[in-house]
């Protein structure tokens, strides 16, 4: 058949004639012939005959004089050619291109254009209509990355970055443009694109002219269904197709797209492939002609030959190639002009139609340190050897970071390189790696390493209409969108940002596949501290986070976070208030901070709420007002303001840009009292403001606040939001909000404010308050005490209490922000036309001038002239004339100290040493002497004596510092010491210094500034009586004086010549007894000899000139002691040595006898002195080791005393010695101290502090001998602690509390002994642990600081519930459990446990819930005992509880039997019962848990709830409503519905007594017999007598049929009924007995009924669907009143908390039944209970607009109640007393008011109103019901005088009745 075919072709094939195959031939012949000059080479072997064979050993001698390596040079950019035919793998898929890797790390692009023709014609259409077509599909939905293509390249361009590009086309009509119809054979493997649908398949595009091929239906089902996913083709889908049938001469073809025929698909001779139309794709056999280092030559397909690279042998088998060997290959590309045919070996390519797998890999973006080289090729690059052996290759281009710089010569093989994996090609499962420095560095290597919520730092490329694009990496480029340029919406962005600004953005979102990266400049979303929101599973409730709006509707707002994450923020939510209409309020693109309410991720919905919960309640302006305004700011918010004009007090400003108006008053303008008026002053109409702060908001009146100090507490969000927030002891930052006589009232940013009294607003005397503080001054506040109920605090504003750090350091911080606010009014002033102020702006402290002098004034001072601009006033002082000589018109240098910018003078001055400085460089931090040149309000002047620099200085070191006595005040000429803080003078003139201590000030007047003097220098007035006299006494001498005065540490002598002298303490005994005072041995008025030992310096009066080296004079030290006394003894000058010195003499761990000074209450610690010059300090921590004395340290240690302590070392801060009266304090292991909490971490235990910054730590198992779980909430911060030290190795010490190591002479019990290692554990110990988390595995216990066991799940519980998540819950982090060690494994350091009651002795730690089924082995061990058992101890319950009576509510099983189930909160009660249950009978208690295992449906979030509320008492008409025994009730836990059977008494059919019986089944004699039989009849009439009784209750669905059989209409029946199944979790049968009880109940019985519907309600709710409550609902509806039924809805969804549908139904109700009141009521207490009040009385409003006017008292009334139970009393009195005005005469209102202020009011509003009833002029009936009411409640509450009031005024109406019916 064949030769006939090829005789007589079909369709007009022509046979080939040997002509033209000679001609064919000579022409691949000639191409042999051209290789050498190409870049690769090919062979083919047509025939063997002579001449052929001469020409091929010619060819290889050539070839074998060139390397082989050339020969296999790898694809570089440079070998790819236009019509080149190249095998891809789809690497990326974007909406209009496809990116394509290609062999050897090359990488194309496919435009969308380039997918078929019949694609583009689509595409074109849909461009023409301008909407989506249906049947047109994306690009991503028609390529996956790893789907192999063919491509053919259709251009090698350049780009605009001077980079190659290749362009490849998908196209068949290109790729098979080298196929002729004719050439089509069957089998051969094409590619094609579905061109368009038809009737039976589908015409396929492969490319070939004048061919049409078509894919049958039956042959493309398997692939629609295996790899479509079952739908149909679409127009441009990409398919690998056979052809199975040629028809026409290849005029029509049939194609099949089954993977068997694609797989397998090879292609062969018989198919008459040519080099000129191979392509690439297609499977060959081939075989190895030749093995080379560098890759493989193949023969194939009996004439080609064909080049396999080293990159693609088949990994496995690299190495084992030998020549001669048949393989598969896959051909990867054909050059079209040099015909070299490239192939692959790698088994992914062998099996056609099948994707690659492997798309990337790991460590992208990794930098590898000193990677070696493997190979170099010349033209295409380089080839290494990752760690793992792994090959890795690098692009030419990516070798060095420029072709200049490119060494080929440090490639040689094994050179090593640092470089970075860049990319992965999938075509030969390489990585790529670059050498360029650029990329190595580079922070983002792609769009995949950046992540949303990333803060990334970029470069403005360009500024576009729709927003910024920013440039991040080399290759990354974003888009921050116009709306987030900044938290406002900016018109022109251009202003702010240019081209080449570096910015600082945050990643909204990054998508790497559309390389789609969206940022924003809001600056409250780039600075934000709180966490950012990625994903919807981030979201956990209660979480606060910043975003932003980005649409307000109606219905509330949707707010937005990073990642495309966003929520809603629904109406009610967005205020406390409630907002009418939010868009007038919110605008998109806002930044807000939100609270996460709820979350579902799989749902990908979030609620959101703007109510943050630490927020206070957002204040919220009428309606009308907030639509005027069009938008709001809140309290707290910092906005940016326009000055619209000046009044009075303060600038009237603008809010931008929603143009609200508000007030800046002046003092709020600055944190320096001084310069809120100077910037008030220069501040005009148009200028603007950033960075202001709202404080308050009220009546459309908003009040800003510009403070610094305000604004940066705001910002750092330390301001506390409600007084739940503040504790005593915090500092607070606010201002002083007015001055009162008694104290002054502070006031926060938040709106809230304390009281600082007068006796703690400062640490000076206080006369007056208003000499202290200004209204509007800064302060910092310690708050000292808070009263949370009565919304009050206290504040200290004293400097001791408020001190924020080192003096200095503040000192200079708010000197540089006063000089920065002067900066700023210069700045202001240079804005003015006036030359003169330009001028004065420019003028600065330091400059000098030369000047003329215009007047000589009377007071001394001198005018100047022929300053810079004419007008301008320059003035120097009396003492800044430097006591020159001056006239007028005489030339002067000054030098300029001030520029006063309000009155517009300059002061300036004459001294020379000012005009003429010394240049000689300064030090930072150097002192100099210095001499006060000008004194402003907050800072002083001064110049240096040595060089003449002026410096300032701040006059204050704290914000609260304002107030001096005179005495303290600084004077200009006055010497002071300075620290310089910087050397040079900055742009105002000065160099910034801070001031030494006071004691360093010289001075002429007074004596200044005590309050900076350390508190221990304070000296003893009766010293400074004396310095005026001169003495000359020298060292050594004897003197003779009487006791002047007695101190606690030293004695003042008046010695002969008036002289005053003192003797120290320390001086008067040898030996000084401990605990004795031995100042008290010398009595006032006793004559002493003395000894002279030195001098005491004093500081005195007389003002001496600044070079005068001392002005100290000395009193002379005196002393007493024997050994001092006798002569020949030595005196030393004991002020030779400076105090720092002799401190540096005394060794830690020396005694020494020290002397109380006095106790400092505020630091805590006792001051001491040694000798008269060496001080020393005893922290309170290291004065005793007993609680009593630290508690009250007065009590222990008098003034005076003689103390023994230990030195511990020097204070490095001062000439102070530290001391301990408990030892040398070392804090050495085993050591016991005294330290106090730090810190309380929960679950975890306790840091501690001690004196000199040491911190330690305690495990929460060393807290105490006995384990609690509350053990920690009995400490709190600044708690003191005794701690024994456990260990030193850390930094952070090692403690135990425990009461055996702090003292063990007491011996205590050790309940819980310590754990510290796995050595401590011991097999079958009984241990108690903390759960430290719930894992996979089992249950990890703590068991000790650093041991944990674990218990796996089968030895948890013998329950097991059905979600491994409910673990979570019963166990949560830091439970207390009890377990036994099953197992200890000292090489594994593993520790099994057990919490199994049977091994611990303890309940079971997941009982008491009542739904957790038991584990398999527990639950056929308890099947068969709830068999035979018979629950005596029901049986006694129920005889108990069988008079009790108590009307029951329809209710399912809800709040107790959550309530054990919710984390085992148990109530204590029911801990005891099972407790005791326990102890009674083992089998007992598992019998009730059997009972319990029914109730879980996997609803573990169940909420608590009762799901119908108590319904008024039933009035005595009624019918009575559903009565139940208590026996049940829905609302109980299923404990009393267990089966109660007659008591078991003797009986013993239990297992335990059957397996004797088993054991010993001997022949039983008669007597046992009988006995057996009487046994059996006995318990037969038991069972009987069972049966019969009437208190028995139903065990079985029979008993209860039984039951409902003779009582039909008993609800009560029926609901038991359902309970009984439902605590099986028979849900089904549960609603059939419901379905049954609808049926069987008498229409009659409309309650009966009711309370079977509500039951049905109940079950819906909690273990139905929404829709199946729903269907319910409207059955109940059509069925019973339609009222009650929606009311018992609407309390079902109150109690289950679902409170959404609950305020859906009320709108409904009030809908459809507006006339009943009780509709009203209910939804009014509805939204008082939710907190809703504004809500409740719009409620109000709107039923006395619907209800009749007969109704409105009743309803007003009610609300009135509700309000006072639920809501505002205040609120409720005004409702009750506006309707008594309006109906004076209702004496039920007035019955009810009485009521609600007997309960909610006080006395007096109690008896005020029974004044007010009983005045009333009401019939006699009624007044005698007041009055016997009021006497009621006198004899309750009043004393016996207030009832004879009452009955007085009783008496006293009745006689004034008669009295005018006698008339």
């Amino acid at each position: 058949m064949a030769t006939l075919e090829e005789s007589f072709p079909r369709g007009g094939t022509r046979k080939i004639h040997k002509s033209e195959k000679a001609f064919q031939q000579s022409v691949e012949q000639d191409n042999l012939f051209d290789i050498f000059t190409e870049e690769e080479s090919t062979k083919r072997k047509k025939s063997q005959k002579g001449p052929a064979k001469t020409k091929k050993l010619k060819i290889e001698k050539r070839e074998s004089s060139k390397s082989t390596r050339e020969k296999f040079e790898i694809l570089s950019v440079e070998c790819l050619c236009e019509g080149m035919r190249i095998l891809g793998c789809v690497k990326e898929v974007n909406e209009l291109e496809l990116v394509i890797s290609l062999p050897n790390g090359l990488r194309g692009y496919v435009q969308v254009t380039e997918i078929c023709d019949a694609y583009t014609k689509k595409l074109n259409e849909q461009v023409a209509q301008e909407e989506p077509l249906k049947d047109l599909l994306h690009l991503p939905e028609l390529f996956s990355p790893g789907m192999l293509v063919r491509c053919v390249v259709s251009s090698v361009g350049i780009t605009e970055r001077g980079k190659r590009s290749v362009k490849l086309s998908l196209n068949p009509k290109n790729v098979n443009r080298v196929l002729s119809a004719e050439a089509l054979k069957p089998g051969m493997l094409l590619t094609g694109t579905v061109s368009s649908l038809e009737d039976h398949g589908y015409l396929m595009d492969i490319g070939v002219d004048g061919t049409r091929a078509f894919l049958p239906l039956p042959k493309a089902q398997e692939y629609i269904r295996q790899k479509n996913k079952g739908a149909k083709l679409k127009v441009g889908q990409y398919l690998n197709c056979v052809i199975e049938e040629v028809k026409g001469n290849g005029g029509v073809v049939s194609l099949s797209v089954g993977h068997a025929e694609v797989s397998t698909a090879i292609a062969t001779e018989q198919q008459n492939w040519t080099l000129n139309n191979l392509l690439p794709g297609l499977v060959v056999k081939a075989q190895v002609q030749k093995v080379t280092p560098h890759g493989l030559t193949l023969n194939f397909l009996t004439f080609f030959t064909g080049l396999v690279d080293f990159m693609h042998l088949d990994p496995k088998k690299a190495g084992t190639y030998f020549s001669n060997q048949a393989v598969r290959a896959c051909i990867l590309c054909v050059h079209p002009r040099t015909r070299v045919v490239r192939l692959s070996l790698r088994p992914i390519f062998l099996q056609p139609g099948r994707p690659l797998t492997r798309l990337s890999c790991q460590h992208l973006g990794a930098v590898l340190d000193d990677v070696p080289v493997q190979g170099f090729f010349n033209k295409a690059g380089a080839t290494f050897r990752l760690k793992d052996g792994i090959l890795a290759y690098a692009r030419l281009s990516h070798l060095s970071d420029s072709k200049n710089s490119f060494k080929p010569e440090s490639f040689k093989p094994g050179n090593t390189h640092k470089c970075r994996i860049i990319d992965y090609s999938q075509m030969d499962e390489l990585a790529l790696l670059s050498l360029r420095t650029s990329i190595i560095e580079a922070q983002y290597l792609g769009y995949h390493d950046i992540k949303p919520g990333a803060v990334v730092k970029g470069t403005v490329l360009t500024i576009k209409p729709y927003g910024m694009l920013v440039k991040v990496g080399q290759q990354i480029r974003g888009l921050v969108p116009a709306v987030h340029l900044a938290d406002i919406l900016i018109k022109n962005p251009e202003k702010k940002y240019h081209i080449g600004d570096e910015v600082k953005c945050r990643v909204l979102l990054c998508d790497p596949e559309a390389k789609k990266l969206m940022m924003t400049l809001k600056k409250t979303l780039v600075e934000s501290k709180l966490p950012a929101i990625t994903c919807y599973a981030d979201a956990k409730p209660g979480l606060q986070t910043h975003g932003f709006v980005v649409r307000v509707k109606d219905y509330g707002c949707i707010v937005k976070f990073y990642n495309d994450v966003q929520g809603l923020v629904p109406k009610h939510e967005l205020s406390a208030e409630y907002i009418p209409d939010p868009e007038r309020v919110f605008y998109t693109g806002q930044v807000v901070k939100v609270v996460v309410l709820n979350c579902e991720p799989s749902k990908e919905r979030m609620l959101l709420s703007f109510k943050l919960l630490s927020d206070p309640e957002l204040q919220k302006e009428p309606a009308g007002l907030s639509q005027k305004k069009g938008r709001v700011i809140n309290v707290g918010q910092l906005v940016d303001v326009k000055v619209l004009e000046k009044t009075k007090d303060g600038l009237e400003v603008t809010v931008l840009p929603s143009n609200i108006p508000a007030f800046l008053p002046t003092p709020h303008l600055s944190d320096h009292v001084a310069n809120g008026p100077l910037l008030y002053h220069w501040l005009q109409a148009g200028d603007t403001l950033h960075r202001v702060l709202c404080l308050s908001r009220s009546e459309g009146h908003v009040l800003l606040c510009r403070k610094p100090a305000l604004v940066s507490t705001i910002e750092g969000g330390q301001d506390p939001k409600n007084f739940s927030e503040i504790h005593p002891g915090m500092l607070l930052i606010g201002f002083v909000k007015s001055i009162k006589d008694y104290g002054v009232f502070i006031q926060f940013p938040s709106g809230l404010s304390g009281l600082a009294p007068k006796a703690i607003m400062s640490d000076k005397f206080v006369t007056s308050t208003s000499d202290h503080f200004v209204e509007g001054q800064t302060v910092v506040a310690k708050v000292t005490n808070v009263d949370e109920e009565k919304q009050r605090m206290l504040l200290s504003l004293r400097l001791s209490d408020c001190a924020l750090g080192d003096l200095a350091t503040a000192s200079l911080l708010l000197l540089s922000q006063c000089l920065e606010e002067l900066q700023g009014v210069r700045s202001l002033m240079r804005n003015r036309d006036s030359v003169l102020i330009q001028t004065l702006a420019e003028m600065t402290a330091g400059m000098v001038l030369d000047l003329v002098v215009q007047e000589v004034l009377e007071d001394g001072s001198v005018l100047f002239s022929g300053g810079p601009v004419p007008g301008l006033v320059l003035r120097a002082s009396k003492y800044h004339r430097a006591g020159q000589e001056v006239e007028s018109g005489q030339k002067k240098k000054v030098v300029i100290l001030n520029v006063d910018m309000l009155k517009l003078e300059v002061l300036v001055s004459l001294h020379q040493d000012l005009v003429n400085r010394k240049a000689k460089k300064l030090k930072k931090d150097s002192e100099h002497q210095a001499i006060v040149q000008h004194l402003e309000e907050s800072f002083a002047v001064a110049s240096l004596v040595e060089t003449g620099h002026l410096a300032a200085f701040s006059l204050t070191s704290h914000l609260n510092d304002t107030f001096r006595f005179d005495s303290e005040k600084l004077h200009v000429g006055q010497g002071v010491s300075l620290t310089l803080k910087t050397t040079e003078p900055g742009v105002t003139g000065l160099l910034l210094a801070v001031e030494g201590p006071a004691a360093k000030r010289t001075m002429r007047q007074t004596r200044k500034d005590s309050e900076t003097v350390d508190e221990d220098e304070e000296l003893d007035p009766a010293l400074a009586v004396g310095t005026v006299k001169k003495h000359t006494l020298s060292i050594g001498d004897m003197v003779t004086g009487t006791v002047k005065s007695i101190k606690p540490t030293h004695v003042v002598v008046t010695l002969e010549d008036g002289v005053i002298g003192c003797i120290h303490a320390s001086h008067i005994l040898d030996d000084v007894p401990e605990g004795t005072s031995p100042t008290a041995k010398l009595k006032v008025g006793k004559t002493v000899t003395a000894r002279v030992i030195g001098g005491r310096e004093m500081k005195t009066y007389k003002f001496l000139p600044i070079s005068h080296p001392r002005f100290l004079r000395t009193i002379p030290e005196l002393s007493v002691r024997p050994s001092e006394l006798e002569d020949g003894h030595t005196a030393l000058n004991s002020h030779s040595v400076s105090p720092v010195e002799k401190i540096k003499q005394y060794q830690a761990g020396q005694t020494v006898t020290c002397f109380l000074k006095k106790y400092n209450v505020v630091k805590k610690w006792l001051e001491v002195e040694i000798a008269p010059d060496i001080r020393g300090r005893i922290p309170l921590l290291l004065t005793s080791l007993s609680f009593k004395v630290l508690k009250h340290p007065d009590k222990k240690f008098q003034i005076g005393q003689a103390l023994r302590a230990t030195v511990v070392g020097p204070d490095s801060s001062k000439a102070f010695l530290c001391l301990s009266l408990i030892g040398s304090h070392k804090l050495e292991k085993g050591e016991v101290a005294m330290g106090r909490v730090a810190k309380v971490t929960p679950n975890e235990g306790l840091t501690v502090s001690f004196p000199f910054g040491k911190i330690g730590s305690v495990s929460i198992f060393h807290v105490s001998d006995s384990y609690s779980e509350t053990t920690l909430e009995d400490f709190v911060p600044q708690k003191v602690v005794r701690c024994y030290v456990l260990s030193t190795a850390e930094e952070v010490l090692t403690l135990s509390l425990r009461s055996s190591r702090t003292n063990p002479e007491t011996k205590s019990k050790i309940e819980d002994p310590e754990i510290n290692s796995i050595q401590d554990i011991k097999k079958g110990q009984l241990l108690r642990g903390y759960v430290r988390s719930v894992q996979p595995h089992g249950v990890l216990l703590g068991l000790g600081p650093s041991v944990v066991g674990l218990a796996q799940y089968p030895h948890v519980s013998q329950y097991s519930p059905s979600k491994k998540a409910l673990y979570n819950k019963y166990l949560p982090e830091g439970k207390l459990l009890t377990a036994k060690v099953l197992s200890v494994n000292h090489q594994k350091n593993l520790v099994g446990l057990s919490f199994l009651p049977s091994d611990t002795g303890k309940p079971d730690v997941l009982s008491p819930p009542m739904e957790l089924p038991l584990s398999k082995q527990e639950g056929r061990k308890m099947e068969a005992e709830e068999r035979d058992q018979k629950g005596e101890e029901k049986n006694q319950k129920r005889k108990e509880k069988k008079n009790q009576k108590g009307q029951a509510e329809a209710r399912l099983p809800g709040k107790e039997k959550t309530q054990g189930k919710r984390g085992l909160q148990t109530p204590a009660s029911e801990q005891e019962r099972v407790n005791k249950k326990a102890k009674k009978a083992s089998l007992s208690e598992e019998d009730d848990s059997g009972m319990e295992l029914y109730y879980q449906e996997g609803e573990e979030d169940m909420e608590e709830m009762n799901v119908l509320p108590k319904e008024k008492p039933t009035k005595p008409a009624e019918a009575p409503r559903l009565q139940l025994p208590s026996g049940f009730a829905w609302n109980v836990g299923l404990d009393s519905l267990t089966p109660a059977l007659p008591p078991r008494g003797e009986s013993s059919d239990s297992e335990e007594d059957e397996k004797p019986h088993q054991a010993t089944q001997k022949k039983k004699s008669k007597k046992e017999k009988d006995l057996e039989k009487q046994k059996a009849e006995k318990e037969l009439s038991r069972v009987e007598e069972a049966l019969m009784d009437p208190r028995r209750q139903p065990e079985s669905a029979d008993d209860f049929d039984r039951l409902v059989l003779s009582s039909p209409n008993s609800s009560i029946l029926w609901l038991q009924y359902m309970a009984f199944h439902l605590q099986a979790t028979e849900i089904e049968k549960a609603r059939a007995v419901a379905e049954r009880a609808l049926k069987t109940i008498s229409f009659r019985e409309e309650q009966e009924k009711l309370n079977v519907w509500v039951a049905l309600l109940n079950l819906e709710n909690m273990y139905g669907s929404q829709e199946s409550l729903t269907k319910v609902f409207e059955r109940a509806v059509q069925y019973n009143e339609p009222l009650k039924v929606h009311l018992h809805l609407a309390d079902i969804y109150t109690k289950s908390e679902k409170l959404q549908e609950a305020g859906e139904l009320y709108n409904r109700m009030l809908k459809r039944f507006r006339q009943e009141k009780a509709v009203w009521i209910k939804y009014g207490a509805f939204l008082l209970r939710r907190s809703q009040a504004g809500a409740s009385h719009r409620v109000l409003q709107r039923a006395l607009e619907c209800l009749p006017s007969k109704e409105h008292v009743d309803v007003i009334t009610k609300f009135a109640q509700l309000e006072f139970q639920l809501g505002d009393a205040e609120r409720a009195k005004a409702i009750f007393e506006n309707t008594l005005s309006t109906y004076p005469k209702r004496t039920d209102v007035w019955s009810v008011y009485i009521d609600m202020t007997i309960k909610h009011g006080s006395q007096k509003e109690v008896r005020d109103i029974f004044e007010r009833v009983i005045h009333l002029s009401l019939a006699p009936k009624r007044m005698k019901f007041f009055f016997k009411r009021y006497l009621d409640y006198e004899k309750q509450h009043g004393t016996e005088k207030d009832v004879q009031a009452v009955k007085a005024k009783a008496l006293e109406y009745v006689e004034a009745k008669s009295s005018v019916l006698e008339e």
